[in-house]
């Protein structure tokens, strides 16, 4: 029975590649087993206080700009509640399991195992021409083949390759710090090289991202000046042979740093993925210049988009993609919710992460900087609040560093006392009466 929960449970992170409901709006599977356990864990626990204490101030905000026309009802209380159901749900989840947050990782740990081996499966299967073995479409009504790359961009279970390359993140820099530790930790050395391969394979511009993102946290860890002689040309080459030897990088690499430097949106030449950033960058600067504070509410960027989108603009590139989610999740919450949600974010980011040196036991600060990698890559090309278990991994970002603050009052309490029963010779007190 445990495990059956298990595989549920850490499989709602990676159940998004299949619609139950396109409309009104979209249903995921993942959506079915937060309906199958909620019941239960309301009657366990009871609604947390946590969760619904952080979006009083969201829904009073959103409600605000609803009344002042900036957002309607139906898309504000579309994301709200969708958000808050889910980190309700993954507070839950870390609660059944007694906040052990090096247990829940475990698990997750495991099941990207599993992931990655779908993956590899997928990608021979393509380059033996097993169709069944690399097209899952006829499994998941969300999904499809991604040529590119090596043939094609390695997707796994999850609907688009840039979606492995965030979901696997946490599971890519764990592995990372496997290769180049003693002892390895959750999974061996082995399956490490495995989820390495395949997050390579996806050819995707947020994986590349995150593949940079793991070696700059490793630098950081482990001294940035001392290793910088080895982890920098590293940096370099991987950045080289990529544009290299990945079309798909090199294009969109040339057309981000086009669009951004020409400012040209007439070009079709650009790669409609740079248009697509550079539009809602657009949209949120223009929205946050008139709304600073608090933005325009909980799901307002595709009113924002409809109001300052460059498709408006006579004879620009008519892309009209991420309109809702601004395609970047920092660049939704300056849309959305202003200084008070950046400054929340980016408070909350610094506070609560776990360096090397300030790490209890190593598990910790590999798991800290594990999901702080799957949030940054989110901030930075993923705006969806809630899909693919976002909300799983900043619970266990954040608990990971309560428990850390716990286990060392406990060694320092357990220090103190050790000390009070030793005198100053380092022998054992004599107590008198």
């Amino acid at each position: 029975m445990q495990r059956i929960k298990n595989v549920l449970l850490i499989g709602s992170i990676f159940a998004y590649s299949a619609l139950l409901l396109k409309e009104p709006f979209e249903v995921y599977w993942a959506y079915v087993i937060y309906l199958i356990f909620t019941p239960f864990y309301l009657m366990r626990f009871g609604i947390p206080r946590l969760p619904v204490f952080l979006f009083l101030p969201l829904l009073l905000i959103g409600l605000v700009y609803v009344t002042l026309e900036f957002n309607t009802y139906m898309l504000f209380f579309k994301i709200f509640i969708g958000y808050l159901a889910c980190m309700v749900f993954y507070y839950w989840v870390l609660q059944d399991y007694q906040f052990d947050v090096t247990q829940i990782y475990r698990l997750y740990m495991k099941a990207a195992v599993i992931v990655a081996i779908i993956g590899f499966v997928q990608f021979v299967s393509f380059q033996v021409g097993f169709v069944r073995g690399y097209n899952y479409g006829w499994l998941f009504n969300k999904w499809g083949v991604v040529t590119g790359g090596f043939g094609m961009r390695l997707n796994s279970v999850f609907s688009e390759p840039a979606y492995y390359g965030a979901t696997m993140a946490p599971a890519f820099f764990t592995s990372l710090y496997n290769w180049i530790s003693r002892k390895p930790i959750y999974i061996s050395k082995l399956m490490s090289a495995l989820i390495i391969i395949t997050y390579i394979l996806t050819s995707s511009g947020v994986a590349y991202i995150g593949v940079m993102l793991s070696i700059v946290f490793l630098m950081i860890n482990y001294g940035v000046i001392r290793y910088s002689l080895f982890f920098i040309p590293i940096i370099i080459l991987s950045a080289n042979w990529a544009y290299e030897n990945v079309p798909d990088f090199r294009i969109r690499w040339d057309s981000t740093i086009d669009i951004y430097t020409s400012e040209n949106i007439y070009s079709y030449d650009v790669h409609g993925s740079s248009f697509v950033l550079y539009n809602n960058n657009h949209v949120a600067w223009e929205n946050f210049k008139r709304n600073p504070l608090f933005g325009t509410g909980l799901g307002s960027h595709s009113i924002a988009f409809d109001k300052y989108s460059l498709t408006n603009v006579e004879g620009a590139v008519q892309l009209e993609f991420n309109r809702a989610d601004a395609n970047s999740m920092f660049l939704r919450l300056m849309s959305e919710t202003g200084l008070y949600g950046l400054t929340i974010m980016i408070v909350f980011l610094f506070r609560h992460w776990l360096s090397k040196k300030r790490s209890a036991q190593p598990e910790f600060w590999v798991i800290s900087n594990s999901c702080l990698m799957v949030i940054v890559l989110y901030l930075l090309r993923q705006g969806h609040y809630f899909i693919n278990g976002l909300p799983f991994f900043i619970w266990l970002y954040y608990f990971t560093s309560l428990r850390n603050r716990g286990v060392l009052r406990s060694n320092a309490a357990a220090e103190e006392e050790r000390a009070n029963t030793l005198n100053g010779d380092g022998q054992p007190a004599v107590l008198t009466p």
